[in-house]
């Protein structure tokens, strides 16, 4: 920060600009990431600007305000009228209040790059979410390619668990299970029930009809062991394409956990910024002021050399004067000398401080 030099007595700062091109620096530093910060939090749906004001600030980090009435005026009526005492005064004025603004300006200025670091420091925070995020979304595409694979599979697996059910014709008919409890049944309405000759006949062939059907199924579903290990494989598929999207959703609440805590760093990271360019504007202000202090300081020295300048010349002037003065009574003294007058002690003495004796 530019303060040393405002400090000196003889050196006029330089413009606004070099305390403009501090704060640039700062913001340079995180300009291309806190432009998509701020763009990043607003596609969220969240409104993460929240301007602070000059009196928020100055509450918030115990900042004294700037006033006014302190600062010390200097027209170009003192300038040029003031006596040489005034315009001491003043200098010692001016020179005093340019001191309390530069530190009022050093202390904002600090204050102000707190600020930025913490800025860096939450966009830092976020750009680490967002990396992280973006791993996970990486993996969760990888579990989400693999899962989509395994059901495909599955799909073909299952498929073609169907077709070799219909080749053994496994799909039609009833399975054993349903053939058995009809066959008990059958046998139990034998059993208990009264009928004539023909119906017990009737019966009686239908029950050997279910058996033949039973064991005829039975016969196919022992031929069916290909079947069954194919049933077991298509399984197994469809289970491992679940464990995928089991690990799709976990990761995918993780890359979201991640992406909210990157919208809030973002958020913070805005509003810290503001107050940081808040604090700039009240260093500038302070700074502004050191200058314009700094600079009639300087105006007020020079007019002051001036001055010294004038008073010497003056006095040369009328040492001068007095020089030409003794040397003409010198010789109007010598004149007398010359033409038989007695001369007096000090008659003698101004002859010989004038050379003529």
């Amino acid at each position: 920060m530019y303060v040393s030099s405002v400090l000196s007595n003889t050196n006029a700062p330089p413009a606004l600009w070099r305390h403009r091109t501090q704060n640039d620096r700062e913001f340079l530093y995180t300009a291309g990431r806190w432009t998509k910060s701020r763009q990043y939090a607003r596609s969220g749906g969240i409104e993460v600007s929240t301007m602070v004001t000059t009196e928020e600030v100055l509450d918030e980090f115990d900042v004294a305000a700037l006033k006014e009435a302190n600062n010390v005026e200097l027209t170009d009526e003192q300038l040029e009228n003031d006596s040489k005492g005034q315009l001491i005064k003043l200098a010692g004025q001016l020179r005093d209040r340019r001191n309390e603004l530069n530190q009022m300006a050093s202390e904002r200025a600090s204050k102000r790059d707190d600020l930025n670091a913490e800025t860096r420091e939450k966009v830092d925070e976020a750009q680490e979410h967002r990396e992280q995020r973006d791993e996970l979304n990486e993996k969760v595409q990888e579990h989400k390619e693999s899962r989509n694979e395994l059901n495909a599979k599955a799909n073909e697996l299952f498929d073609e668990v169907e077709e070799m059910k219909q080749d053994l014709e496994l799909g039609d008919g009833k399975d054993l299970e349903e053939l058995e409890e009809e066959i008990e049944q059958l046998e139990f309405r034998q059993q208990t029930e009264v009928l004539s000759a023909e119906d017990e006949r009737e019966l009686i062939e239908k029950i050997e009809d279910k058996r033949e059907e039973y064991q005829q199924r039975k016969e196919k579903l022992d031929d069916a062991s290909e079947l069954d290990e194919l049933v077991e494989e298509a399984e197994e598929v469809r289970s491992e394409a679940s464990q995928h999207h089991q690990k799709v959703t976990e990761l995918a609440d993780k890359a979201q956990e991640h992406h909210n805590q990157m919208i809030e760093a973002y958020r913070e990271a805005d509003e810290i910024r503001d107050k940081a360019d808040e604090m700039h504007e009240l260093f500038v202000e302070a700074q502004e002021a050191a200058d314009r202090h700094h600079e009639d300081f300087v105006r007020v020295q020079k007019r002051l050399r001036e001055l010294d300048k004038e008073e010497e010349q003056e006095q040369q002037d009328e040492r001068e004067a007095e020089r030409e003065a003794a040397k003409e009574e010198a010789e109007e003294i010598y004149q007398k000398f010359k033409e038989g007058e007695t001369l007096d002690t000090e008659d003698l003495m101004k002859l010989q401080k004038t050379g003529l004796l």
